[in-house]
């Protein structure tokens, strides 16, 4: 099946620049989803759109009681941006039922395929997420208002760089703190179809990926706790969920 959705295969990489240097390099895959897609996608054996399947993609995981396309919009409005006539999502799906989403990134665009904005829709292992809306553009930063990690403190500010999904895709953050860069983060990957067979494939090549997303948020959590970083108590998030 060739669809404008799309699975890509790649690495997730952190480098920390200070007080101490810490890096990681994982290998992960996200999906592609194209919402238009969605149910074509639900045809297929190993992957299911709000039901049970090896694969799975839930619209709870992320519309907040809304369906995505009302949530995406809603957010939009909220910015005073247009609605868009194509939304696709990277991020990763649900296997075996579990899923943790650190970001999920959202790509809106007109009838003509021109982006209108990006979403980056950010959670945190205290159950709570938050969402940078940004409009299309060379230059998409925004201060962080949004605890993410116990190592980083909030007085900070985020550059976002996009290579939009072809036949790769690349989402990299850098992260500053007073003017200085403290952390780099990205995602990159090249495309494969989004079919069974990949499916099939990829859970053996990367048993129970998503878990061991959250096992490695823990462990590098743990890594850097013994290097002695900075503690920052966890700051709760006093708005509702975007």
């Amino acid at each position: 099946m060739s669809t404008a959705s799309a699975i890509y295969v790649g690495h997730e990489v952190h480098q920390r620049h200070r007080p101490k240097k810490h890096a990681l390099r994982y290998r992960v895959f996200s999906l592609l989803i194209d919402l238009d897609d969605l149910p074509r996608l639900n045809q297929l054996r190993l992957f299911g759109h709000n039901r049970p399947s090896l694969f799975s993609f839930r619209d709870a995981d992320h519309g907040h009681g809304q369906t995505p396309r009302d949530w995406v919009f809603a957010q939009l409005r909220a910015h005073g941006l247009p609605e868009p006539t194509s939304i696709r999502l990277l991020c990763y799906p649900r296997i075996l039922g579990y899923v943790f989403n650190p970001l999920t990134v959202w790509f809106c665009a007109d009838g003509e395929g021109r982006s209108i904005a990006t979403i980056y829709e950010v959670h945190n292992t205290f159950g709570e997420r938050h969402t940078y809306v940004l409009p299309a553009g060379a230059e998409q930063t925004c201060s962080k208002t949004f605890y993410v990690s116990p190592f980083i403190g909030m007085d900070c500010q985020y550059a976002f760089s996009i290579l939009e999904p072809g036949e790769k895709v690349r989402v990299a953050i850098d992260e500053t703190e007073k003017g200085e860069r403290l952390l780099y983060a990205a995602f990159a990957g090249k495309r494969h179809e989004f079919t069974d067979r990949t499916l099939f494939g990829l859970f053996f090549s990367h048993p129970l990926m998503t878990l061991k997303v959250t096992l490695g948020i823990h462990w590098e959590a743990l890594r850097l706790l013994l290097k002695g970083i900075k503690f920052h108590p966890h700051r709760p998030k006093n708005s509702p969920s975007a």
